[in-house]
């Protein structure tokens, strides 16, 4: 079963407080007490000067922004700001993957929303303020003049943009089945 983001959060403070002797409050308080303002600059200070890994280093760097105090309404609520018309397409394809299966997990985050089961098989982004994409994961399927392939090593292997509640109809929940069935 995979786990919350709370319990993934928790997880990764537990982690750098074992690897470390200190806890992640100590090194947000580096962090926003160095002046550094760029993600890269305050990773390197982290990595380089205190030895600490990639990962948790980006954690660290990420509450320090305050970008993983946001709770997962307030998420999907601000990829939404300024394109509220096309909100009522998201909602319909969260109602249509709920309807998948009780493995499905809904994970908000900044920019977009991933779909879950064992590991990622569609997330959808408002990529424009007319357009929604919903990226797909379906290695080994041809591309279609409306299921469109991404580039080698996207995260998602096919994308099909939205721009209406309509377009979410049998073809594309045929898709998102499929894709949930590999996952």
């Amino acid at each position: 079963m995979t786990k919350s983001p709370e319990e993934m959060a928790n997880a990764m403070k537990a982690g750098i407080l074992e690897k470390t002797g200190h806890p992640v409050d100590h090194w947000v308080s580096i962090v926003r007490s160095s002046g550094l303002e760029k993600h890269g600059a305050q990773m390197k200070l982290l990595k380089d000067t205190h030895a600490i890994t990639h990962g948790y280093a980006n954690f660290i760097c990420q509450v320090a922004k305050g970008r993983l105090d946001a709770n997962e309404d307030d998420l999907l609520e601000g990829q939404y700001v300024g394109k509220e018309h096309l909100r009522p397409i998201y909602d319909a394809l969260e109602q249509v993957v709920c309807g998948l299966g009780d493995e499905v997990e809904i994970s908000p985050k900044k920019t977009s929303v991933a779909f879950r089961r064992s590991k990622n098989f569609a997330v959808v982004t408002p990529a424009t303020k007319t357009r929604l994409d919903v990226g797909i994961n379906l290695k080994g399927d041809a591309p279609t003049a409306r299921l469109k392939a991404e580039k080698a090593g996207a995260m998602c292997t096919h994308k099909v943009g939205l721009s209406a509640v309509d377009e979410v109809d049998e073809e594309l929940v045929t898709w998102l089945k499929r894709a949930f069935s590999k996952a």
